[in-house]
């Protein structure tokens, strides 16, 4: 018989919880790499907000704002023609969307414990 989607979640859930009683230890799960939250730099920020949250989340946000203000080069699509406040983050005017994650990763730090 299959297990419903709901009634899964609830038997996994009950699982883990009974392995943290009896191992003393916390859940395991995504808490680092892209998940982990990150802090941008004052430039980024003028695009994400101040406050931190995960890599993923950042991607978005400037994908979002890229689209809004329509940066994509029209004729090669793959290519992202700065504003004034992504050229601080990318340090030149147009960039592929390939190399976009490695210019972000200059201005995202860990945030401090």
């Amino acid at each position: 018989m299959a297990r419903s989607a709901e009634t899964r979640g609830k038997q996994e859930t009950a699982a883990a919880e009974k392995k943290v009683k009896a191992t003393g230890k916390k859940a395991g799960g995504a808490r680092g790499g892209i998940t982990a939250p990150v802090t941008p730099s004052p430039e980024l920020a003028e695009i994400v907000g101040a406050k931190d949250l995960p890599r993923s989340e950042v991607v978005s946000k400037v994908w979002a704002y890229i689209k809004k203000n329509d940066l994509q080069d029209a004729k090669d699509r793959r290519q992202i023609n700065g504003d004034d406040k992504l050229s601080k983050i990318f340090g030149k005017k147009s960039v592929s969307m390939f190399e976009m994650n490695k210019h972000l990763s200059k201005h995202l730090t860990a945030p401090k414990s």
